[in-house]
């Protein structure tokens, strides 16, 4: 049996083997090495300023072929609150009253009609503006940055522009996402991997000195999966040893990013599939605290495993995100109070991402995790800025759910984000009873004060 071999058969097998040959080089020399040191070159950053001017010049292109079609070039909404003089529920019903009726608003009778006219106004106001629902949609952006998924109109105002948008296109999927994915395989695979090894020592100084060494190398690898540019403020505020770092919560990316610069151990639920391989082998090596579906709800018993864990001061602050799902990047919603009812020392962190270069926002309702992942690996970059607050306290007179206002106030200061008492929970379920009753509570409160006022007089 004779055996022919075709001479462009071995050029191409050849050319592959050099072409992957140079391919993981690259990888290895230019982005695994400087993670594991946690050095960069500024490649990263200087992408971001080609980007920005990119950018620039498009949104000069579309506004100039608007101008020259004669079209409004119409700018999305905001999601930003315009700010408001606060009034309260007695003083804006007084109002209606005095402009509705010539009557002494002292011989006012206890119930008035024109009453229902507030509530119908916040009513009707709440609809028009509804400060909560939009917080879980992808922020809107003041200028094109040459993605479909942010405007799928902007591309066809002229021919240069469509033309960027093509070659980003397919610069994008061509270039990026394979390099992408490739390093997040690598990061997660090492991390899996490596953990496991590092289980096999017994507990010390040396494994967990190992422990944290490889879990910085896996992340800042999985950072660079998203071609993420983060700038960290405030380094000397970074959560300590036996403590609690809060931070808010717009994207499960949070967690690589926060853990790329310092090491903490993180709460969750056991999942199954390939989140659970990963998790049952992150915590061979470090003492994470993961929860069985059925022990999520118990509050003492999720209480009590975080307290022993911040008894022991030489273990890893635990990571929180005390809102429980994801918002826009616009906000800060309602800190969970339990976080803040179990002692130890708080460090607020504030994450602020930059939508120009993709939305990190995971609305989990529209898009699954890995629908999620595949936006994130085809956007730009992630671009973000992390600041670390200094540590909280909860003080004497103060009850978790203050302490945990006041650090949510902190961090949204911090951050240029709108702070909400609104609870994220409304993400998916109803307005609890409790809100309507705190209304219907100040308006009894009014009408009895009213009343008592002139039994005095």
């Amino acid at each position: 049996m004779e055996l022919f071999f075709n001479p462009f058969d071995n050029l191409v097998c050849i050319l592959l083997g050099i072409s992957l040959t140079v391919w993981f080089t690259l990888l290895l020399v230019f982005i695994i090495v400087p993670a594991i040191f946690g050095v960069s070159f500024g490649i990263r950053r200087l992408y971001m300023k080609t980007l920005l001017k990119l950018f620039e010049w498009a949104t000069l292109r579309i506004e100039r072929g608007a101008k020259e079609n004669n079209h409004h070039l119409h700018k999305p909404y905001s999601n930003a609150i315009i700010a408001k003089e606060p009034t309260s529920l007695e003083e804006e019903i007084k109002e209606i009253r005095r402009s509705g009726s010539n009557k002494d608003l002292d011989s006012a009778s206890e119930f008035e009609m024109s009453d229902i006219f507030y509530f119908a106004r916040r009513g009707v106001a709440s609809i028009m503006d509804d400060e909560v629902t939009k917080r879980f949609s992808a922020e809107e952006l003041e200028s094109w940055n040459l993605l479909t998924r942010s405007n799928n109109n902007f591309h066809y105002i002229s021919l240069r522009l469509t033309v960027l948008w093509g070659l980003g296109l397919v610069f994008r999927y061509s270039f990026l996402l394979p390099l992408r994915v490739t390093l997040a395989f690598t990061g997660v695979g090492l991390l899996v991997f490596l953990t496991c090894v590092i289980g096999l020592l017994p507990n010390g100084r040396l494994k967990n000195f190992l422990s944290e060494k490889v879990h910085l190398m896996c992340y800042r690898i999985c950072v660079r999966a998203l071609t993420a540019i983060i700038t960290y403020h405030d380094s000397e505020n970074k959560p300590k040893k036996g403590g609690i770092c809060v931070a808010n919560h717009t994207s499960p990316i949070d967690v690589i990013i926060l853990a790329s610069d310092g090491c903490y151990a993180m709460v969750g639920q056991i999942h199954g599939g390939l989140m659970g391989v990963i998790q049952r082998s992150m915590v061979k090596a470090c003492p994470h605290i993961w929860f069985e579906r059925s022990e999520v709800k118990d509050r003492h018993l999720v209480a009590k495993r975080l307290s022993d864990h911040l008894e022991v001061k030489t273990k890893l602050p635990i990571l929180i995100f005390p809102e429980g799902t994801c918002i826009n990047n616009t906000s800060v919603m309602m800190f969970k109070k339990g976080s803040f009812e179990i002692g130890g020392t708080v460090y607020p962190v504030a994450i602020k991402y930059d939508p120009r270069f993709g939305d990190a926002f995971w609305n989990s309702s529209k898009f699954g995790m890995v629908s999620y992942l595949l936006r994130m690996m085809s956007s730009w970059a992630i671009v973000c800025s992390v600041w670390y607050l200094p540590p909280m306290s909860r003080e004497e007179d103060e009850d978790a759910v203050q302490f945990a206002n006041r650090v949510k106030a902190a961090i949204a200061r911090q951050g240029g984000l709108v702070d909400l008492l609104w609870d994220g929970g409304l993400k998916r379920g109803k307005v609890k009873e409790t809100f309507k009753e705190e209304q219907q509570k100040l308006y009894s409160k009014m009408l009895v004060g009213t009343q008592e006022d002139r039994s005095r007089s």
